[in-house]
């Protein structure tokens, strides 16, 4: 039997674009802007919105499935299989499903599996970078899944992504962002943890935290975050805690999976866990932070 990868065109013609959300947006204008794209949210008006900003169609599901390539961009592999049931039985055979989704490794395989059934290929492709990075189009894209069927998609993804680099087999791309977000949560509960002990000992935390930055402590979220919406107490709701919990929450079931040792992980996730549960899951993921203010009986700022 002919493989996707052998009887699909080289050039994808078409694509879709399944999730409209913060990152869905500008990731599909710029697919947008390289292929007639398609594009469906569940809030239909939100499609509709996109085809008149950045020329788009808006399609209802069974409509979408007829593209060459189909993005997914939902909150997590659930919604992606959902969508995946709807649309089975219209997906052209010789298509290509790029799920960018922060979803599941063993998830990712096994929707990798279904869709092979029905002559359709799949990677998945989730993507790093924040809604500025979605609409700059510098997004990190890191991409589990066959070379040759990454290389059909390369040119979409080099729409909305600076970095775009495969990094294994099906379901390696996820389990990268995965290690990704719980660094990013292990940075910023660490950074919080050190300023509330500064505070408590009279330190004057705005000089603390620019000698950080400028010393080996430093990371992405102290630079990045704890001065521009913990010391301000802006919450900007960018990124929400919720799916940051999510995400190091699949971190963990990893490394479960092959019994590695990652203490620090388990501890992150279970803190994300504790601050979701504490302060909710729509807030952003900077939020956290109020968990160890609480724990210190101090405010970071």
């Amino acid at each position: 039997m002919t493989s996707p990868a052998q009887s699909a065109p080289s050039q994808p013609a078409s694509a879709a674009f399944l999730g409209l959300g913060a990152m869905g947006v500008p990731m599909a204008a710029h697919v947008a802007r390289t292929v007639p794209t398609r594009v469906w949210n569940r809030t239909f008006s939100r499609a509709e919105a996109h085809a008149a900003e950045f020329g788009s169609t808006a399609a209802a599901l069974e409509d979408a499935a007829g593209a060459d390539v189909i993005f997914s961009c939902l909150p997590t592999s659930a919604e992606v299989d959902a969508c995946i049931g709807q649309m089975l039985p219209f997906l052209r055979r010789g298509a290509v499903w790029v799920d960018c989704t922060s979803g599941r490794p063993a998830a990712a395989r096994e929707q990798a599996a279904r869709l092979a059934e029905v002559g359709v290929a799949f990677v998945d492709a989730p993507v790093s970078g924040g809604p500025a990075g979605a609409r700059a189009g510098t997004l990190a894209v890191m991409v589990g899944g066959d070379e040759a069927v990454f290389g059909r998609v390369r040119a979409l993804l080099d729409s909305f992504g600076g970095t775009v680099l495969r990094v294994g087999p099906v379901g390696s791309g996820f389990a990268v962002k995965a290690v990704n977000n719980v660094l990013m949560g292990l940075h910023l509960l660490s950074v919080a943890e050190g300023l509330a002990s500064l505070k408590k000992q009279g330190v004057d935390l705005a000089p603390a935290l620019t000698v950080l930055n400028a010393s080996s402590g430093s990371s992405f979220s102290s630079q990045n975050k704890v001065a521009q919406q913990v010391f301000t107490r802006q919450f900007s709701p960018m990124f929400k805690l919720g799916l940051l919990a999510k995400d190091a929450g699949i971190a963990l079931e990893n490394v479960q999976e092959v019994q590695g040792s990652a203490p620090l992980i388990a501890q992150t996730a279970m803190m994300l866990r504790a601050a979701q549960q504490m302060i909710g899951s729509d807030v952003d993921h900077t939020e956290a932070v109020r968990l160890l203010e609480a724990l210190n009986g101090v405010e970071l700022s």
